[in-house]
């Protein structure tokens, strides 16, 4: 029994060092996706400010059409003022030609806020190229070193397959699906050391009568508690 659970301890020790490689290789392409996505988020930004340029320039050619007609609106009330014969029509058409460039002077305080804020938003946009491109060149070199350093840690991971493999081979078929399946459910840890009579993995107490039995070392034992196997290595001063 003893050699089925130094074969378990030397199988997890290469299994945990294969999820740290794992772990790693995820960690890596986290960031960098994490990167390209911002990517994806700035050209999302410059392309709605972009459309608020567009929305803009659409409204302020369409005033600048409303303050044309306005305009012209008041040149024909001005000229009908030569026309007019009663002190009442001439105030009508005076009101009228009030009113029309009160409303063209709106429309065109109007026109130069939406210049005024296209300007700005040109502004932007320009910075936030600029950034892009910066970040743009950053993230291909990024790119160029997570692939190279994903390269390496593979083939470090490849080695430790071969490895794992190879001291599988000797488990015991039935002791080694326990195991598998103990990892699964138990976050990688499936055999775990009892030190003073508690549990290691789970940090419970074993029965006493339990532990007596584990350090005979003649059987293999489960904690009642977590169902990880156990065995006993004294702690190393």
């Amino acid at each position: 029994m003893k050699e089925h659970i130094e074969q378990l301890i030397n199988l997890q020790s290469i299994d945990l060092e294969i999820d740290q490689i794992e772990n790693e290789i995820k960690a890596q392409q986290s960031a960098l996706d994490a990167r390209i996505a911002a990517l994806a988020d700035k050209e999302a930004l410059i392309a709605a400010l972009q459309e608020q340029i567009s929305n803009g320039d659409k409204e302020r050619r369409a005033l600048e059409a409303e303050v044309a007609d306005k305009m012209a609106f008041v040149r024909d009330r001005q000229s009908k003022m030569m026309q007019v014969q009663t002190g009442r029509e001439q105030t009508a058409l005076l009101k009228e030609i009030e009113e029309g460039k009160k409303s063209a002077k709106e429309s065109e305080e109007k026109i130069v806020a939406i210049m005024e804020e296209v300007e700005k938003l040109d502004a932007r946009i320009i910075e936030e190229k600029n950034l892009l491109k910066g970040e743009k060149e950053l993230v291909t070199e990024e790119t160029e070193k997570v692939r190279t350093t994903i390269e390496t840690i593979s083939k470090t991971k490849k080695e430790k397959d071969a490895l794992r493999q190879q001291q599988a081979q000797g488990i015991n078929g039935s002791i080694l699906k326990k195991y598998t399946t103990l990892r699964e459910r138990r976050n990688g840890l499936a055999v775990v050391n009892v030190l003073q009579g508690v549990c290691q993995g789970c940090y419970m107490n074993i029965p006493p009568q339990r532990y007596n039995q584990l350090l005979r070392g003649d059987q293999i034992f489960d904690c009642p508690t977590c169902q990880r196997i156990m065995y006993h290595r004294p702690e190393e001063n």
